[in-house]
């Protein structure tokens, strides 16, 4: 079965082939530093950076870290699920794909568009985001025009090739993740006294307290910790255009336990001894970057540029994010295009392997960001359909166990061992 499916995962159902230009594949040119850069850093984005102490001030330290040490290991065993398949079965359509062959062809296009949405509600938020941070510096020019720039831009950077997106994903996350453990290494300093000549250790730990509103403010925080990690399962839709899956997308599942412990719960850690969980600031502030845990935590140590590096940090982090929202939702539909699940123009793919027409569609359809700028109730509108997204999240979360639950059916059906696979889940 193994050998029969690794044949033929490039000859997709329903394929058009009255169509050169619908023939061309995607490329396999992502390598395996891409694959595991883009497993530990590539959704880290501005939602940890300001989420967190969202997250902070619902459930104060201690429930924040259990909401999201609780999500993580939901995250981790989803991750499970993804790589034994996905390294089987290396193909673009990743777990949409799976959720036909191993359930029904309706689930695969529910799951599909659900998918879809999710990314581009991600997507229209990135925008949001950016053009908000880019105008703590300048007021000059207004947010719409802001959100055109950063359209365009993504829009350039996502039809040049895969190969391009994983070099900026690569050294965009490797900057992130270098900046946030330096953020890790000032907050022990600061925690300690070293930084800022006071001692907190913890103090906010015993006042204002580990919890706040106790088992409600853990289940808001759930909510928020699934719209966080959202993202980690893209891995299985970069198999797909991968060089070598077999050995990149294990090596990069496993790093995903780390990514977790050391960038989500370490996030969440280091806030809670650094910040009250009752401070105004965590929800009041008007911008995401004075907003921001980080920021807050190294201004009240002393250090005054903290807001423009946080800053900094954060546009690096929207503009990685915002590119892969691209690719993850532009894959997406351009797989339902091959498959006959969306308009068959979407599964058009050039030369290069870049699936244009999918990308220039889930860019336009990101443009709902601008619902946000219309005057009266539009802006709730556009929040509505943001949350959405969480919800989205677990839904695809579930239909991955799902999948791969049905998968392993099959294998025993076939008298196949699960020792036999190129990885197998825990």
């Amino acid at each position: 079965m193994i050998e029969l499916c690794e044949n033929q995962h490039d000859n997709l159902p329903n394929a058009s082939n009255d169509n050169k230009m619908s023939d061309e594949k995607l490329k396999r040119e992502l390598k395996s530093r891409h694959i595991t850069m883009i497993a530990i850093g590539g959704i880290i984005g501005p939602g940890l950076l300001v989420g967190s102490g969202t997250a902070l001030a619902y459930a104060g330290p201690a429930g924040a870290l259990i909401a999201f040490a609780a999500t993580g290991i939901i995250v981790f065993f989803v991750m499970q699920s993804v790589g034994e398949i996905s390294t089987a079965i290396p193909v673009s359509g990743a777990f949409t794909d799976f959720a036909g062959r191993f359930c029904d062809p309706a689930l695969s296009f529910a799951l599909g568009w659900i998918y879809w949405y999710m990314w581009i509600s991600v997507l229209a938020n990135e925008y949001n985001a950016i053009s908000i941070v880019i105008m703590y510096w300048t007021q000059v020019i207004p947010q719409w025009a802001w959100i055109i720039v950063w359209w365009f831009t993504f829009l350039i950077l996502s039809l040049v090739g895969v190969l391009v997106y994983g070099e900026i994903e690569f050294w965009l996350s490797l900057i992130k993740i270098v900046a946030i453990l330096a953020y890790f290494i000032l907050a022990i300093l600061i925690d300690t006294g070293v930084v800022g000549g006071t001692y907190i250790g913890t103090r906010y730990w015993q006042n204002p307290g580990p919890f706040a509103d106790g088992i409600n403010g853990i289940a808001k925080v759930f909510v928020i910790a699934g719209t966080l990690y959202a993202g980690v399962e893209m891995v299985g839709v970069t198999a797909g255009e991968c060089q070598n899956p077999r050995t990149a997308v294990p090596r990069a599942i496993k790093q995903v336990f780390w990514r977790i412990v050391i960038f989500y719960l370490g996030m969440i850690l280091f806030i809670g001894l650094l910040i009250p969980y009752n401070s105004s600031r965590l929800l009041s502030a008007t911008s995401k970057t004075a907003a921001s845990p980080l920021t807050i935590s190294l201004q009240e140590a002393g250090i005054h540029v903290a807001a423009h590096i946080i800053n900094g940090l954060i546009v690096l982090s929207v503009v990685s994010a915002g590119i892969s929202s691209i690719y993850v939702t532009s894959r997406t539909i351009c797989y339902l295009g091959k498959t006959g699940r969306a308009p068959k123009f979407l599964g058009i793919t050039n030369k290069y392997g870049v699936p244009w027409p999918a990308i220039l569609f889930c860019n336009l359809f990101a443009s709902i960001c601008f619902i946000n700028q219309a005057p009266g109730g539009a802006g709730t509108a556009y929040t509505y359909l943001i949350n959405l997204s969480g919800v989205a999240t677990f839904i695809v979360w579930a239909v991955i166990t799902l999948t791969h639950i049905q998968f392993r059916r099959g294998l025993a059906a076939q008298g196949v061992s699960a020792d036999e696979l190129p990885f197998r889940a825990i």
